[in-house]
């Protein structure tokens, strides 16, 4: 019942979606920071598991980065962040499966989309600010595009002893 109340859903709302062998959905939600965002809908015997990878391990400012998660989470919707044993970094929930509604699973996928590739650039940046100098200054010397890495310009093209 629950997998054809999410499957009817998605096809209504034209989501993108594909069915898994042990009968889970994985929904592709277009970003505008984060490129795509895959979002695992796993029906259980009494909940919805929601997961959804968000960014690898951090290179660095690691403890920086998980307050920032921790801090978010007070303030969300359905799904928290969470982080792996490697360290990387997730979107996790369940909900009951009785509250499993086309209202509520628009409601969850819009948040699993805001928290994700609303908070991608944020965390880049505070998990990979030395990466994102290192390739903003390998573009700049072989004249490569800086499109993609737009969203840093305002401290990426400097030393990181200036910021």
């Amino acid at each position: 019942m629950t997998a054809a109340v999410i499957e009817q859903t998605l096809r209504e709302r034209e989501i993108e979606f594909e069915r898994t062998a042990s009968g889970g959905f994985v929904v592709t939600l277009p970003g505008e920071r984060k490129q795509k965002t895959l979002c695992n809908l796993i029906p259980g015997e009494h909940a919805l598991r929601v997961e959804a990878f968000v960014m690898r391990h951090p290179d660095e400012n690691r403890e920086r980065l998980y307050e920032y998660l921790l801090r978010a989470n007070a303030r969300m919707y359905g799904v928290s962040f969470s982080v792996d044993p490697a360290g990387d970094v997730y979107l996790t929930g369940r909900v009951a499966l009785h509250s499993v509604t086309p209202d509520e699973i628009d409601r969850l996928l819009g948040a699993v989309l805001e928290y994700s590739d609303g908070s991608f650039n944020q965390l880049l940046e505070i998990g990979f600010p030395t990466a994102i100098r290192r390739e903003w200054a390998w573009r700049e010397k072989n004249g490569e595009s800086l499109a993609n890495l737009a969203a840093f310009a305002d401290w990426a093209s400097r030393p990181a002893d200036q910021n």
